[in-house]
């Protein structure tokens, strides 16, 4: 069976850009397609609420290769709130289309950019949480020394 790939796919399978990962990354997530036997996993890095950096790690076809590569460098840069948005469609039309039955390797690029994004704000979340415990320890502390040394004062 021979796949006819446009020739934007076929150089972003070539000649990926953001192919490797990131040295302590915010955060890391991956997918796989049971069907098909691909993986992809991305790392990203932020600054503010902007992607400062994302790479990726394929095990897997050409259009996966060509798909995580287009994605990584269309969201590096943008904030959190549009990368959520990003749509597989986008990656598609930027490839100049892809064969039929390999359209879900676009979607499978969104899968992982999304669970990269809940797997950072989760750690946003749980290094939040954990500030406010540590607020508010402080703060009864703070409270009991000042209660104790009124009491102090008093007697």
């Amino acid at each position: 069976m021979s796949l006819n790939y446009t020739n934007k796919t076929i150089n972003a399978f070539l000649k990926p850009k953001n192919i490797g990962s990131i040295k302590n990354p915010d955060a890391l997530a991956s997918v796989g397609n049971p069907v098909c036997g691909d993986q992809l996993s991305f790392s990203i890095r932020v600054k503010g609420d902007r992607i400062k950096d994302i790479k990726f790690l394929s095990f897997g076809c050409a259009s996966n290769i060509a798909t995580a590569s287009v994605l990584t460098q269309q969201v590096k840069g943008m904030t959190i709130a549009e990368a959520k948005k990003y749509d597989w469609q986008k990656i598609v039309s930027i490839l100049g289309g892809l064969p039929q039955q390999k359209v879900h390797c676009s979607m499978m690029a969104i899968e992982a950019l999304q669970r990269v994004l809940a797997a950072y704000e989760q750690r946003l979340s749980l290094a939040s949480d954990k500030k406010l415990t540590i607020t508010k320890i402080t703060k009864n502390k703070l409270s009991s020394k000042t209660m104790a040394s009124k009491q102090k004062k008093v007697s």
